[in-house]
């Protein structure tokens, strides 16, 4: 299990999908762990680079004394981001994962490139609600509120038609710490965001279960008419809404990250720039530097409009990684017959992590479905490439 220390904790996480993408993060509700994130994995992990995490006093998380405050779980979140070096992220809370997501919205807007915030407010209840709740964890444990918190968590219908789901909630909720339980819900109990949403800069997306008792819609809709860029999703669901309506959620997510990642592409002068960092770190500063000195007048539009839109636009967007794109190039280029294009993007392969044996498989695919002159000539060019990129390698190693 992945770990990070942070001042006060040790969070366990988990983080997956392609490197170079754009990072999504999930948070829990109280008395859930990571693992209620499951359902949305196949459908963000090809496009998107997915982090979890258990929140202190939850899952593998440790549990530090309570009661907590939502600010020190949201300086949670901060301090993994750092410690694992991510700077901005799209930030899906549901609950008081939620929550987290607000209080990151208003403190620390340069950290985030969206918001999804599902089944929360910005505020929970009567504050003797709370008390209650957290003396009966206090008294019997997590277990002896569990019934009712699954009650308000999925539908009967929901409960009747996947009852092995629901069971698997329910170890994870009776698994949980009762001192890590009653402290979050502390947090909870005394969290008002209410008169700080106008704050919130970060696109937003609200998404509400029409039958969850614990944050009907009307409450989703109190924060969207204070946040200023925020919209309002309704769901047929109850309160763990991600898993009851998991197909509509995945589509609604999805659509929204990627108009984001759309309009976060920016102008022209921000694809430029873009495009020069990604371009450098496929093919090199050396031949990009070579390339940028032989450019004159004439050509000097169309080198920028290469950079933009092929390295900034295209190679830019997190549906696949460099590398796969990398493969791509090099089975196109071969088939096409460019071979100063492919001995570049070959080097360029390598840079990306993509092996020799894989190389030779993409050049096999060429011979098959390109025809064997293409093929032949792809092969005699990748020889002479790694050939001179293991003769740079063992010069590198022998200084």
């Amino acid at each position: 299990m992945p770990f990070v220390e942070v001042p006060g904790v040790r969070i366990h996480y988990e983080l997956g999908g392609p490197e170079t993408a754009p990072v999504v993060v999930f948070a829990n509700s109280l008395g859930a762990d990571l693992s209620m994130w499951e359902p949305q994995l196949p459908a963000l992990l090809g496009r998107y680079r997915v982090l979890r995490f258990d929140m202190r006093g939850h899952g593998a998380s440790s549990v530090p004394p309570g009661p907590y405050r939502l600010e020190d779980l949201a300086r949670d979140v901060l301090a993994l981001l750092d410690a694992l070096g991510i700077e901005r992220v799209h930030f899906c809370g549901l609950s008081l994962g939620g929550a987290v997501g607000q209080w990151l919205g208003i403190h620390h807007p340069e950290r985030l490139l969206s918001l999804t915030l599902c089944a929360t407010a910005c505020s929970f209840g009567p504050r003797a609600t709370w008390e209650e709740r957290i003396a009966a964890v206090e008294r019997g444990g997590v277990e002896a509120i569990a019934d009712a918190v699954l009650e308000r968590w999925f539908t009967p219908a929901f409960r009747e038609r996947r009852a092995s789901e629901v069971a698997r909630f329910r170890a994870v909720l009776c698994a949980t710490s009762a001192s890590g339980y009653a402290a979050a819900a502390a947090a909870v109990r005394d969290t008002d965001l209410c008169a700080e949403l106008h704050r919130i800069a970060a696109p937003t997306l609200l998404i509400a279960g029409n039958a969850d008792p614990a944050t009907p819609p009307a409450r989703l809709e109190e924060l969207r008419a204070q946040i200023p860029r925020a919209e309002l999703l309704v769901l047929e669901a109850a309160h763990i809404l991600n898993v009851e309506a998991a197909e509509a959620f995945n589509r609604a997510l999805l659509a929204f990250l990627e108009e984001q990642d759309r309009a976060a592409l920016g102008s022209f002068g921000d694809l430029y720039r873009r495009g020069l960092e990604v371009r450098r770190a496929v093919l090199g500063d050396e031949w990009v530097d070579r390339a940028l000195a032989r450019t004159t007048e004439f050509d000097r539009p169309f080198q920028e409009m290469l950079t933009a839109w092929c390295w900034g636009a295209l190679w830019g967007r997190p549906g696949l990684s460099r590398r796969i794109r990398s493969m791509l190039n090099i089975a196109m280029l071969a088939t096409l017959g460019h071979h100063e294009e492919l001995a570049l993007h070959l080097r360029g392969a390598l840079r990306n992590g993509v092996s020799e044996a894989e190389i030779a498989e993409v050049l096999l695919q060429v011979a098959v479905y390109a025809g064997v002159p293409a093929a032949n000539s792809a092969f005699r060019i990748a020889k002479e490439v790694l050939r001179e990129a293991r003769e740079e390698a063992g010069r590198e190693a022998s200084r």
